[in-house]
């Protein structure tokens, strides 16, 4: 018993980790500490290298003893911008579609330091494949001085980055900014809502067959148990013994964690147009039959009014995903109650496997919608009521005929 649980927490763990490796993949790219031997007043590193379309971020330290500042030039880039043109260095230039409002100047403590994002400026100024630098005038002790970057690349896309592009975020990017601009109000959340369903109508078949898996691995888990309890101790005949039931019943002991594991790149995606997608820079996305239709204008992003799609939700949203990736849970465990009461003993060790899982699964979910936009918290939402109708479709169906399960005792 405690080994399959073991095994169950680290496969859950594994999974957890994962989402969390993939989404840092593709959120804001952290300023590299390649030029840690840059002991000057004011030390600005960027990563050496950056394939396009990755996010140029510049981090800031003030190795001063007193505060430096930083002037706000919204709707301009935050600092200089040079591209070596093959002879010298060329200054470029671009103003973001971006309502500065009243933003205040940037001021960096002694021994600090900041993160300098581009997020609204990337394709403008770093588009192209080449070798650039950034720089920053401020003033030190009333006199104006003008500090640099280390130099860095801009290069070609690999090889993965252009299939998932292709395959996968520009269609969804397209998709979305195609909904919002159908949609009234130019509404993120009903765009959101829609796309989702469109998601899951296309994923319907593989994840309708893998829950159905799921839920035929449950109806053989009793034999499975009974094989372990009659092979006690001779683990290479308990291993066949399973593994032919698999085999004639056609299952597969991962067919659970499918339902989860087929959304992660549509999951990814949707996070990645969310968090960033949707502002002006980006619009050389949008494909060329759609240009002229839809603009990234003016798009609302509250979703009735008091939930920004756009920003973290630390606490209701959470408690509320999490609620239903637990019904959902609950639902896909859903067995027969036993006849006997040594029936029910032989799945104790299964059921407490479950348990672990029912509950462990949710506070996951719960982490992770804390930790992304809210957006991306009501994709999974409706992602998840979708589930639980088949869920519900797949325990009301009548199985045409029992799991073929044999035990051969020699």
């Amino acid at each position: 018993m405690g080994k399959n649980i073991l095994k169950n927490v680290i496969i859950f763990i594994v999974i957890f980790l994962g989402i969390n490796l993939i989404f840092n993949a593709f959120t804001r790219d952290k300023a590299s500490t390649s030029d840690t031997t840059n002991k000057s007043e004011v030390a600005i590193t960027v990563d050496a290298q950056l394939a396009q379309e990755k996010l140029v971020t510049a981090t800031i330290k003030n190795n001063t003893q007193a505060a430096i500042t930083i002037k706000n030039d919204c709707p301009k880039e935050p600092l200089n911008v040079y591209k070596y043109n093959g002879t010298t260095w060329e200054q470029l230039n671009s103003e973001a579609k971006i309502d500065c409002g009243k933003l205040p100047e940037l001021i960096i403590q002694p021994d600090k330091e900041q993160q300098i994002w581009y997020d609204k400026w990337n394709h403008a100024l770093f588009g192209e494949i080449g070798k650039y630098k950034i720089s920053l005038i401020t003033t030190i002790n009333s006199n104006e001085k003008t500090f640099e970057s280390n130099e860095f690349e801009i290069t070609q896309k690999g090889f993965f980055r252009i299939i998932w592009d292709s395959g996968f975020y520009h269609p969804i990017y397209n998709t979305m900014v195609f909904l919002i601009n159908i949609m009234p109000f130019r509404d993120l959340g009903f765009a959101i809502i829609l796309l989702t369903l469109i998601i899951r109508f296309l994923l319907f078949f593989p994840s309708h067959h893998a829950m159905k898996s799921q839920k035929k691995m449950q109806e053989v888990q009793p034999e499975i148990d009974r094989i372990k309890e009659k092979f006690k101790g001779d683990q290479q005949r308990i291993g066949q013994e399973t593994m032919r039931i698999f085999k004639e019943n056609k299952v597969s002991p991962f067919g659970g964690c499918l339902p989860i594991l087929i959304q992660f790149p549509f999951l990814i995606a949707v996070f990645y147009v969310i968090q960033n997608g949707l502002n002006h820079d980006n619009a050389y996305m949008i494909y060329g039959f759609l240009q002229g239709f839809v603009s990234l204008d003016n798009i609302n992003v509250m979703l009735l009014g008091i939930l920004n799609l756009t920003e973290k939700n630390a606490y209701v949203l959470p408690v509320i995903i999490g609620g239903l990736q637990f019904l959902q849970m609950k639902l896909s465990f859903a067995k027969k109650p036993s006849k006997t009461g040594g029936e029910e003993k032989k799945r104790s060790e299964t059921q407490s496997v479950n348990n672990m899982m029912l509950y462990f699964m949710p506070v996951m979910i719960a982490i992770f919608t804390a930790s992304v936009p809210a957006g991306v918290g009501i994709y999974w939402g409706i992602s998840t009521i979708f589930s639980i109708g088949q869920q519900l479709m797949i325990n009301k169906a009548k199985t045409k005929s029992e799991p073929k399960v044999k035990v051969v005792y020699k």
